[in-house]
């Protein structure tokens, strides 16, 4: 029946809330992804303590045991794969088989374990997903993929790096954990189910033959490895972001002959910066995921156009930097459009431009207020008879000089699609539309655990890779202007380490 599912079916039915038997809907959602096996361990309970009597540690940390064994509801080893069953998977794959059939091989050292924990609580830290990936794969001596699912029907798929020891060739030290963490199994984001496709066996084959690697453990340990790689993550995101800002760059105008100019790279450089940082801020509920869908910006705007409309960038996106995280609460409100307050920053503008210009206020109600410089309007106070110039074009009268078209944020969401007017060139996505294709995590990945998803560090690197697409001079006035000096973690880790050993010395 497996067979029939798509990978969005198979994980619904691994998933929900008051499921039935996760390990049965983990062996559907594996058997999607083209693993099975009837290499099955006999006896087993599925009791968290049976499990942790059955497979000993050799260094027990107390702590983490009874943790794991008060919020664990289910243990069960699902099957183990070898190079037989990888190379069955690729002659005739069928319908894998739970039961017991005593095929499991505790002594074959290179293989796959797939183990799934069903956990009593709705949602847990990256941490503690970590160290439970660890209790389990330092019981078992063959690397060890775990499927979690919590009370709230979520599911996590976590792996541990591994490395040989070397003072004990028949041991393993754990290191890093990769996590995909909290799929919504009903609804998954778009970035869970292309990562799942990543994992999965048909996939990684490919890669496998690609790089040369053998149809074994060893290429498809590579090969998990390589898809859980979040450096690897992060540089497809910024290749699809390179070529956006290049199109971008091409079509968006901008302000000239100002007393301060600036070229058309800079602009989008900073448009980037800003809204990935709005991005974090969306993931921990600090700003209306709504603003970003465009058939609510379509109910926002005044007719709407896609294709030659400019309004998003203008209405929504402007008010939402300037007026909203830039302007403490107690300020903010539309500018009467007044001589005396039309180039004041903190108003609300372009209420001619808006269809519903009070459920935009609702939506950014929620955002505080952020001063970081960040989201500082470059444009001057004073008027442009008086010397004043502008940059941002935040502006009652001057925002005709600056326009970044809708296109450029919504697109088909896909990149092959026929444009309707003219099918020989296809639609591009749009700058949302590729933000939309990733997870994102507010909580940065550490040397300990990292979630498969893009991290805060993401911002500093986007910012210098950017920055290195115009020349040196330009660079370093944007660097000066926004503060903004990247040191990578590498650095940031030295210097800590070094600082941590002159005090303790």
């Amino acid at each position: 029946m497996t067979t029939t599912l798509t990978l969005a079916e198979a994980l619904a039915a691994a998933g929900g809330a008051g499921a039935g038997d996760f390990a049965a809907g983990a062996v559907g959602l594996l058997a999607a992804l083209g693993y099975r096996s009837e290499r099955i361990a006999g006896g087993q309970s599925g009791d968290a303590g049976d499990f942790v009597e059955s497979f000993p540690a050799d260094l027990p940390d107390t702590r983490t045991e009874q943790d794991f064994i008060r919020e664990a509801q289910s243990v069960r080893i699902l099957f183990q794969l070898t190079d037989a069953e990888i190379a069955a998977a690729v002659e005739s794959p069928g319908p894998g088989r739970f039961d017991d059939g005593g095929g499991f091989d505790g002594g074959i050292a290179e293989s796959f374990l797939f183990a799934a924990v069903e956990l009593r609580g709705d949602a847990y830290p990256r941490s503690q997903y970590a160290a439970f990936t660890r209790e389990i794969n330092k019981r078992i001596q063959v690397p060890t993929v775990v499927l979690f699912r919590t009370a709230a029907g979520s599911v996590t798929l976590a792996f541990v790096h591994r490395r040989p020891n070397r003072y004990d060739p028949d041991r393993d030290v754990l290191g890093s954990v990769s996590l995909v963490r909290e799929i919504d199994a009903g609804q998954p984001h778009r970035a869970h189910l292309d990562i799942l496709g990543q994992l999965a066996l048909p996939a990684l084959l490919e890669w496998m033959d690609w790089h040369g690697k053998p149809r074994n453990f060893d290429g498809l340990l590579d090969a998990w490895l390589a898809a859980l790689d979040t450096e690897t993550l992060n540089r497809r995101f910024y290749a699809e972001l390179l070529e956006w800002f290049e199109r971008a760059v091409a079509i968006a105008r901008f302000p000239t002959g100002e007393k301060v100019t600036r070229p058309p790279e800079e602009h989008i450089i900073r448009l980037i910066t800003r809204l990935l940082f709005v991005w974090f801020l969306k993931e921990k509920g600090l700003v209306a995921g709504e603003l970003f869908a465009e058939h609510r910006a379509a109910q926002l705007l005044k007719d709407y156009d896609r294709d030659d409309g400019d309004s998003y960038y203008r209405a929504i996106l402007q008010n939402l930097f300037f007026a909203t995280l830039n302007t403490p609460v107690e300020q903010r409100g539309f500018s009467s459009g007044r001589q005396t307050n039309h180039r004041l920053f903190s108003y609300y503008r372009y209420a001619e431009q808006l269809a519903d210009a009070d459920g935009l206020t609702d939506l950014l109600a929620r955002t505080p207020f952020v001063n970081g410089g960040l989201f500082d309007c470059l444009d001057s106070e004073a008027g442009t008879r008086a010397g004043g110039y502008r940059v941002d074009c935040f502006s009652d009268v001057h925002y005709g000089k600056l326009s970044i078209p809708n296109r450029l944020f919504f697109g088909d969401g896909d990149g092959d699609a026929a444009h309707p007017n003219n099918p020989a060139h296809p639609i591009k996505p749009g700058l949302i539309d590729l933000f939309n294709r990733y997870q994102f995590t507010v909580v940065e990945n550490t040397p300990a655990d990292q979630e498969v998803a893009l991290d805060p560090e993401l911002l500093g690197k986007v910012f210098e890779n950017l920055l290195a697409t115009i020349n040196e001079e330009t660079s370093v006035t944007a660097r000066k202007e926004t503060g903004a000096y990247y040191t990578p973690r590498p650095v940031v880790d030295y210097m800590v380490d070094e600082a941590l050993a002159a005090a303790l010395s």
